[in-house]
């Protein structure tokens, strides 16, 4: 990959995608990251060797690829100090709701393709969820895949809409499995475990369940099933979080989740 890639911000998801780009062999001199802040900018020398500039300057105009890993209140800004630098590059956003249209008149480019990962991208095990607009081209959505596959895996979409979804469900769900990790170590304490026993337990209960999953061609609803015999203790758990209305308030709680993607998207997108 001859590629030269700017990153517009250096936080934890940037680290993440150069670190995968770093395992494929993806030299970091043909990387150049804008950070303002000095002890990201540390970590990026001491894991990669990298010299971040805390500011936008004409050295981007070498790069043909710019990712902009950018909190959502802070890309017009930044977009309005690079822009200027990157206009014949292929632009991929991290930033959760900030939709292409905004990001396309920010920088007067059509090449923009946005993506929404999720936490376990650091350790190479993470799901991001992509859009591209229609001036993307097929190589530049090849350059794409790269630079996400070193995260972990990946799914087009074709409606940028449901990237607010995809927010939703796996941009946001580490944060859900995590809840419920909390709430099992919670319980596993009171019944008389060490809450490091518990811990230990609800992780590799869910690594593989998801493992399971992953390898299996049936759905979630015969998985359950499968575990669930009629009058034995998973049942007596299941009918518990029946008759409590888990599942729709769990459903519930995405709606949510998607509904503000969707209030970022308006709050921070205007133009």
């Amino acid at each position: 990959m001859s590629e030269h890639i700017a990153f517009i911000g250096g936080g934890n998801m940037a680290s993440a995608m150069i670190s995968g780009l770093h395992k494929q062999g993806f030299p970091v001199s043909q990387i150049d990251v804008i950070e303002p802040f000095e002890e990201a900018q540390a970590r990026l020398k001491s894991h990669f060797g990298i010299e971040a500039r805390p500011m936008a300057d004409t050295a981007l105009c070498r790069a043909t690829i710019v990712i902009w890993a950018v909190k959502p209140q802070s890309f017009q800004e930044a977009a309005q100090q690079a822009g200027n630098h990157t206009t014949g590059a292929l632009h991929i956003s991290v930033a959760a709701g900030i939709r292409s249209d905004s990001i396309a008149l920010w920088l007067d480019n059509q090449r923009i393709i946005r993506t929404m990962p999720n936490t376990p991208a650091l350790i190479g095990k993470g799901m991001t969820g992509l859009f591209a607009r229609p001036a993307v081209s097929d190589s530049d959505r090849q350059h794409a895949e790269r630079i996400v596959s070193g995260m972990g895996r990946f799914l087009w979409f074709e409606d940028e809409g449901q990237l607010d979804a995809v927010t939703a469900i796996s941009g946001s769900g580490p944060a859900y499995m995590f809840y419920f990790m909390e709430a099992m170590t919670t319980a596993g304490a009171e019944m008389g475990l060490s809450r490091e026993q518990a811990y230990q337990l609800a992780v590799g209960t869910f690594i593989g369940a998801g493992e399971l999953a992953l390898s299996s061609h049936e759905p979630p609803e015969i998985l359950r099933q499968r575990v669930t015999s009629k009058g034995g203790t998973t049942h007596a758990a299941i009918v518990s979080m029946e008759e409590s209305h888990i599942k729709e308030l769990f459903a519930k709680a995405l709606h949510a989740a998607q509904r503000r993607a969707v209030e970022m998207g308006n709050e921070f997108g205007k133009n």
